[in-house]
């Protein structure tokens, strides 16, 4: 297996704890995620790992690395499978080039209007199952999932509608979404998010996609344009903790349960927590003058719609793909979010 040379270059030192002894009766694990130690997912995963500690009486300890201090967040989930580190607590959508199938773990853009819905599709909706299927065809296991609230757009323009879309020049990651934002007549640009601020202001782009409504104030997003959606609908990314399989594997029982609970635990905080901090910033943003955009249930439906056609393409690029797809607007239906 290729790898680059940042990722050989800069795994030396851990790779030599890392692929040390079996598990034993005591036995840490080192993960990685992109997120800061004072983020919101970040604050969650060192709760994790707090956790994970505290259930099973220190004999499983995970050493969360945060801000991607050994790897860069494009590397950590190949790091992991290779038993360099032992978890990956980043998301799928880094890693959508192995296999298609990965987009529908990561963000499924227009899809769920909250947490509890895909927290739902990925227990009773057969979420779990393909994620074992497509995971473990890595030399990865998923342990679970945890979901914030859906993410606001910010612009130097009004987006009210669905119809401001058309024309608008904004930062956007890769993938999914820019081909569904292209669909509606806007130019998503694909750029580092450090170069937003100078774009913005200088009118390179006219807006960006970014995080939640509070974590996007936080970045001072909004002290450049003065328009935002809110609440979301168009994205919704999905956390993800996996571990290397083979440790999984070497797990007892009780350990993996541990691990499984303490995921859950703060899969049902974020949410929480989030929605909290996104009212904080909203009546702080009202009071700044930056206009909230709430859109009608008309122009979300046209969003989604939109979205549905890139997701039944995105299904076409694997077999997995498809089986993703399949089980996401199986429960789409059952919820009553499509018809």
């Amino acid at each position: 297996m290729r790898i680059s040379r940042t990722l050989a270059a800069g795994l030396v030192a851990i790779a030599c704890t890392a692929l040390s002894s079996p598990v034993s009766a005591e036995t840490k694990l080192r993960f990685q995620t992109h997120h800061s130690a004072n983020s919101l997912q970040g604050k969650a995963l060192l709760r994790f790992a707090g956790l994970v500690k505290e259930m099973s009486g220190g004999r499983l300890t995970v050493e969360m690395l945060t801000s991607s201090a050994a790897v860069k967040s494009t590397e950590v989930f190949e790091a992991a499978s290779m038993g360099i580190l032992d978890g990956d607590a980043t998301g799928a959508g880094y890693v959508t080039n192995k296999d298609a199938a990965f987009q529908f773990f990561g963000d499924v853009m227009g899809g769920y209007d909250n947490a509890e819905q895909i927290y739902g599709w990925f227990n009773d909706g057969g979420g779990r199952a393909i994620a074992d299927e497509l995971y473990h065809r890595f030399n990865m296991h998923l342990i679970g999932i945890f979901v914030a609230t859906p993410e606001s757009l910010g612009s130097t323009k009004p987006l009210a509608g669905i119809a401001d879309l058309k024309g608008w020049k904004f930062r956007s990651p890769p993938g999914m979404e820019s081909e569904i934002f292209q669909k509606l007549g806007s130019g998503p640009v694909v750029m580092p998010f450090g170069e937003v601020f100078t774009a913005m202001s200088s009118g390179v782009v006219s807006g960006a996609d970014a995080s939640t409504l509070a974590v996007n104030k936080g970045l001072g997003l909004y002290d450049v344009g003065k328009h935002t959606t809110w609440p979301g609908f168009h994205s919704m990314p999905i956390e993800h903790v996996t571990v290397n399989l083979d440790k999984w594997k070497a797990l007892p029982d009780d350990l993996k349960k541990v691990m499984e609970k303490a995921v859950a635990q703060i899969a049902a905080e974020v949410p929480k927590q989030s929605a909290a901090d996104d009212e904080a910033a909203a009546a702080e943003l009202t009071k700044a003058g930056v206009t909230i955009h709430n859109w009608s249930a008309e122009d979300r439906g046209k969003f989604r719609a939109v979205a549905q056609q890139v997701w039944a393409d995105w299904s076409k690029r694997t077999p997995l793909a498809g089986k993703a797809y399949e089980s996401h607007v199986g429960y789409m239906k059952k919820i009553g979010l499509l018809k």
